[in-house]
């Protein structure tokens, strides 16, 4: 049964943010745990399911690889690699790698002990995702496209320092710009010391009296940006582009994310691919089949001469070197497999057909080993 894709699971799109991915996470994980739910099968599967989609959607190296292969391909290849154990038991998996500190954070509200990553400092952008569709010789020979990207930029009015300009910038004093404080709470597990936002900066460390009035104090902006992609020659169908820098503004200070460009080649009216093979087929009459010709052949670079060798059969194949698509590692080009289809006339005049009369009568004698073969068996098959 093909795997449901994890996005579909948490129900977030593929561009959402790991904010989104947690929220959406946190709200099925408290629909359908297991103490809410005793002896329901299908909430603990649900549970089971959402965690699972967590646990990779969280990790951005998991992701970006899950984006990368798709949900059995990827499936395939965390088997293959020998996934993690389950350190809580009955399948829930790690909870995004952060184990029992996911846990406190899901359900205390909390950053768990020694969790780092705190989102006061720089926060790196988002990654985004562009699909192009290109044809089968721009896959072939590269191209240069330019798409428009509507994204967060850095404003310029304030320089994504969130403050009107020449306004003041304060320290949080509740939280002396950590943006979180620590508190103490009783659970099943003992007294914990948590961290949360701080509820006067709202986790910001800062406090901003007259923010900036064309990002309202968030320090980006949405615009549309024109960019030009350069595609290399050799990619194919389902190829992934990475480039750097090009996704969304970071805040605070931190680094804008990559933009991700992944590649749909359209079918070619004749031709198709194998890898940097370029196969295609070409129809012969039986006269050029059977006396040799030479025929215009279409490639990649024009039309070009090829010789049939006398006596062809039908489905030979052919072979153009160099005239396939180029490797994307920057290798030779691979070559061309034509497949000859001998055409058999379906309307013929008389004369035509006097002429095909006479030719099997003086043929009669002139019978190949194979036919001669096939006749044999005939033979025995009725004695």
């Amino acid at each position: 049964m093909a795997k449901r894709d994890y996005y579909e699971v948490l129900g977030v799109s593929k561009t959402a943010s790991q904010d989104e991915i947690k929220k959406a996470f946190r709200k099925l994980a408290l629909k359908y745990h297991p103490d809410r739910n005793k002896g329901n099968e299908e909430a603990m599967n649900k549970f089971k399911e959402a965690n699972e989609a967590y646990s990779v959607l969280s990790d951005e190296q998991k992701r970006q690889q899950y984006d990368q292969l798709g949900p059995d391909a990827f499936e395939q290849a965390q088997t293959a690699g020998g996934a993690g154990g389950n350190p809580f038991g009955g399948g829930f998996g790690g909870f995004g790698g952060g184990g029992m500190d996911d846990i406190f954070d899901m359900f205390f509200g909390g950053q768990g002990r020694g969790r780092g990553g705190r989102e006061a400092g720089p926060q790196r952008g988002a990654d985004l995702r562009f699909d192009m569709e290109i044809t089968f010789e721009e896959a072939a020979f590269g191209v240069e496209k330019e798409i428009n990207l509507y994204r967060d930029e850095t404003c310029d009015h304030c320089h994504g320092d969130g403050a009107e300009p020449g306004s003041k910038v304060e320290t949080c004093p509740e939280c002396h710009g950590s943006g979180y404080v620590r508190f103490t709470q009783n659970t099943m597990f003992g007294q914990m010391v948590n961290e949360r936002p701080c509820s006067k900066c709202h986790g910001e460390g800062k406090i901003i009296s007259n923010p900036c009035k064309e990002c309202r104090g968030k320090g980006t902006v949405k615009k549309n940006k024109r960019l030009k992609v350069k595609i290399p020659a050799g990619v194919d169908n389902g190829s992934r582009l990475r480039v750097s820098g090009e996704g969304e503004a970071g805040a605070k200070g931190g680094q804008s994310g990559d933009l991700y460009v992944y590649l749909y080649v359209k079918p070619h009216k004749f031709f198709e691919r194998d890898g940097t093979t370029v196969l295609c087929e070409v129809p012969v009459n039986i006269v050029q089949a059977t006396l040799g010709a030479e025929i215009k052949v279409p490639t990649l670079d024009g039309q070009v001469t090829v010789k049939v060798p006398e006596g062809t059969q039908p489905g030979k194949v052919l072979r153009l070197k160099g005239k396939g698509i180029p490797s994307l590692r920057g290798g030779q080009r691979g070559d061309q497999l034509v497949r000859i289809k001998v055409v058999v006339p379906t309307k013929l005049n008389e004369k035509q057909k006097e002429a095909l009369r006479s030719f099997g009568e003086i043929s009669k004698d002139n019978i190949s080993p194979e036919e001669k073969s096939f006749f044999n068996k005939i033979k025995n098959l009725f004695k």
